[in-house]
């Protein structure tokens, strides 16, 4: 419970109407999209200003309360959730698009824009914004930069951080920071931008970012195709690669993933009695080109037992089709309680984590739905609760994630690709990472953050 004296000061900086205690809105900031969990804050603010964040941020230090940045609340690893109560800060009154700079390709925003807003404002000026993770349309660009998200695209483009030229942020300690550059090329002192981008909102609280962004790209293709086995699908992904085709999306979905849906969301996916799915989508700035990497990825893929292929060629049948993606994992979500792990691992061992995974959860009598972005190696595994008793979940379900943690590192992979750790996965992390790495990481954290007020309890305890 927040003293009154703390409340008081809250809305002396923000005003009363932006500070709020009430039950209805702190049910609403309890949860995020992770699992069942839910913890109330004890108060919700929503400034409109880097300046009140600052002073929110050191009235938390002058009395010891956590503070929680808040985005879109689309997070699946319960990034910012307060496990703790305190002060949850929501971002959405930070929701301008302050410039784009059409000459040299940037566009610096707030973070509280919604990810496909300014994806669409940036075509609009004929420039592109690659980063694609499903909730786009609710999620905000700053949580965007605190997971470091990905999405279908990251296989061509990369992830949040290659966009990132320079961020204003506040320090745990509530000092304004601006870090990076404006310009391509920056070796001027510590990256601390890219210190900050994928640190779940422990190490500052972003409230400025200038990316840099792409011409827009001006033909797309995208075609379905189904397999007799998620090995054979798998296994095809590689062999595309090397016939030279570098794909702006591959996506895979197994024929579990794609019955929940068709029966979800009351759609038919075309030859969903087979196996496993891929979704292959090209992109450029020629047509004929892009007509002939379909030609080499059509001739890798009857290689392998593949239906015929669909091919999407119009922006109609394109959003189509990615329509019944997007709703896969919602679609999952709603069986059961669950818990959706975010293994990656090096491509080409995709078929074996595959495999893997399958064995593990019929050990342990678990069933799971699998999908993700096959063309970088990240494979969302969701392990359904069902008729389990909560002993058998928080136990055997347990063990299960950890021996699919362990066999996706001794693949060469990680624990996390995009979702972070969050509070979810952080019993997890000495999986992935030596006691030497996470001292270090502590380090980091108590040396920025000396009274553990920023985020505390998340990646570690």
């Amino acid at each position: 419970m927040i003293d009154i004296n703390v409340l008081q000061k809250l809305e002396n900086i923000c005003g009363k109407e932006s500070v709020f205690t009430d039950s209805e809105t702190l049910i609403l900031f309890s949860k995020d999209e992770t699992e069942d969990f839910s913890f109330l804050p004890d108060v919700v603010v929503k400034p409109d200003s880097t300046d009140k964040i600052a002073l929110i941020v050191k009235l938390a230090n002058e009395y010891k309360i956590p503070v929680i940045p808040r985005g879109g609340g689309t997070g699946l690893s319960g990034g910012s959730l307060a496990i703790n109560g305190g002060i949850m800060i929501s971002m959405e009154k930070f929701n301008k698009i302050l410039n784009i700079d059409k000459e040299n390709f940037q566009a610096t925003i707030e973070p509280g824009v919604i990810t496909q807003v300014f994806q669409e404002t940036l075509e609009k000026s004929g420039l592109f914004y690659p980063v694609d993770p499903a909730s786009r349309g609710s999620c905000f660009i700053g949580g965007n930069l605190a997971e470091n998200s990905g999405g279908p695209r990251a296989v061509k483009y990369g992830t949040t951080k290659d966009y990132v030229l320079s961020i204003e942020f506040i320090s745990p300690t509530g000092d304004i920071i601006k870090a990076g550059a404006t310009t391509i090329k920056n070796v001027t002192g510590y990256n601390l931008t890219q210190l900050i981008i994928g640190s779940e909102g422990t190490l500052g609280i972003i409230t400025k970012i200038t990316f840099r962004v792409l011409p827009l790209p001006q033909f797309k293709k995208l075609i379905l195709v189904a397999f007799s086995s998620p090995e054979k699908a798998a296994a095809a992904v590689s062999e595309i690669f090397l016939k030279g085709v570098i794909p702006s999306a591959l996506e895979f979905l197994e024929k579990d993933a794609v019955k929940t849906t068709e029966n979800h969301i009351g759609a038919i996916f075309p030859n969903s009695d087979y196996d496993a799915h891929l979704f292959i989508e090209v992109d450029g700035y020629y047509n004929e080109i892009l007509e002939m990497d379909i030609e080499k990825i059509a001739e890798v893929l009857y290689r392998f037992d593949c239906s015929e292929i669909i091919l999407a060629d119009t922006p109609e049948k394109m959003e189509s089709l990615w329509a019944l993606r997007r709703a896969v994992g919602e679609a999952v979500k709603s069986i059961s309680q669950y818990r959706e792990e975010d293994t990656v691992v090096p491509r080409a061992k995709l078929p074996e984590l595959l495999k893997g995974v399958k064995d593990i959860c019929t050990k342990y009598n678990i069933r799971s739905i699998c999908y993700g972005h096959a063309g970088d190696g990240n494979l969302h595994i969701n392990l359904l609760k069902e008729n389990h008793n909560d002993g058998f979940w928080n136990k055997e379900g347990i063990e299960a994630v950890k021996e699919i943690f362990r066999l996706t590192v001794s693949l060469g992979g990680t624990i996390s690709g995009e979702h972070g750790i969050g509070y979810s996965q952080k019993n997890y992390l000495n999986i992935a990472l030596s006691d030497e790495t996470i001292s270090l990481m502590r380090k980091i954290k108590t040396t920025l953050d000396p009274n553990n007020i920023l985020n505390p309890g998340k990646i570690f305890n």
